[in-house]
């Protein structure tokens, strides 16, 4: 999914500093890497949250190492102990944005009353996260020729939360079920997919007030969705 035009790239603060150490769940660095204190753990923020800055303005083919090293303030032979290259630290870079998209809207769904208020709640939180990480849609769509993989997981992983959400929407008779076996992925396609340029229009490009954006939208869902 290709999304030209935003700040110089493609792609739902301008940094990623309010991330704390502890969010780096996995091995973030390269493989054999991995930071074994606290102090390690905060490194690879910093190198991961200056990565961001680094590849959001310049894009992966113009942004550096040293960039990185320079914004995160940290020596050369430091990121190196991280990652073993630029290509590296870009990939994790991915995931980590998308995991970060993700953990920023989950807290915002326990408070839903039914399936498709979920969804608008989602679109919503989103939005928000959006306008303070706008580099999110350079990372995301770069990765589509830097990291296939990690771009394709991203997408993946995103729609089989919204099918899942959907599912258990139309279990409890929230959502109207259609007689195919693809509705429920399709259905989840074409919300993330309205979600993104969305993000896109009213998160980098616009300042309209999202819970506007959220109404309109979630109107269009319970026309098409609710029994």
């Amino acid at each position: 999914m290709n999304l030209r035009g935003t700040q110089g790239g493609r792609l739902g603060d301008t940094s990623a500093s309010n991330a704390s150490a502890t969010n780096v769940q996995h091995s973030a660095a390269s493989e054999g890497k991995a930071p074994r204190t606290a102090r390690g753990q905060r490194t690879l923020r910093k190198i991961l949250d200056a990565a961001l800055e680094e590849f959001g303005e310049k894009g992966f083919s113009e942004g550096s190492i040293v960039g990185i090293t320079s914004r995160a303030h940290v020596a050369l032979g430091t990121f190196y102990t991280y990652f073993d290259s630029k290509e590296a630290v870009f990939q994790e870079l991915v995931r980590d944005m998308s995991a970060q998209v993700r953990d920023h809207v989950a807290p915002v769904l326990a408070g839903a009353t039914d399936a498709l208020d979920g969804e608008g709640r989602a679109l919503a939180s989103f939005l928000e996260f959006v306008r303070t990480h706008r580099q999110v849609y350079r990372i995301i769509d770069e990765a589509e020729f830097v990291d296939p993989e990690g771009f394709r997981k991203h997408y993946v992983t995103t729609a089989e939360r919204i099918a899942a959400r959907l599912q258990s929407g139309k279990d409890k008779g929230e959502v109207v079920t259609i007689e195919s076996p693809l509705a429920t992925e399709v259905e989840a396609w074409a919300i993330m997919g309205m979600n993104v340029f969305l993000g896109l229009r009213f998160g980098v490009w616009g300042k309209d007030s999202p819970e506007e954006v959220t109404k309109v939208a979630n109107n269009l869902l319970r026309r098409g969705l609710q029994p």
